[in-house]
């Protein structure tokens, strides 16, 4: 096997933006920004807009479509005479 062909990977830290959820995470993204993580070291920051703490889907808040009724209407007007 080729030596030196994988990217360096890290501990960095993610953080939610939408409500301050953080976890920390081994990742091949760096950045300038750090900062102290419960463990009480310093780590890279990556913000990212949207994590699990904070989608409708894993929260519980997600909206639920009525696709039955949509299916329907669509056979009807669709079908086949």
């Amino acid at each position: 096997m080729r030596k030196d062909i994988h990217p360096k990977n890290n501990l960095v830290v993610f953080k939610d933006g939408s409500n301050g959820a953080m976890f920390l995470t081994r990742s091949t993204l760096n950045s300038k920004e750090t900062i102290k993580y419960i463990d009480g070291k310093e780590y890279p920051l990556i913000t990212v807009e949207i994590t699990s703490k904070s989608h409708p889907f894993y929260t519980g808040q997600q909206k639920f479509v009525d696709a039955a009724g949509r299916i329907d209407k669509f056979n009807k007007r669709y079908k086949k005479s």
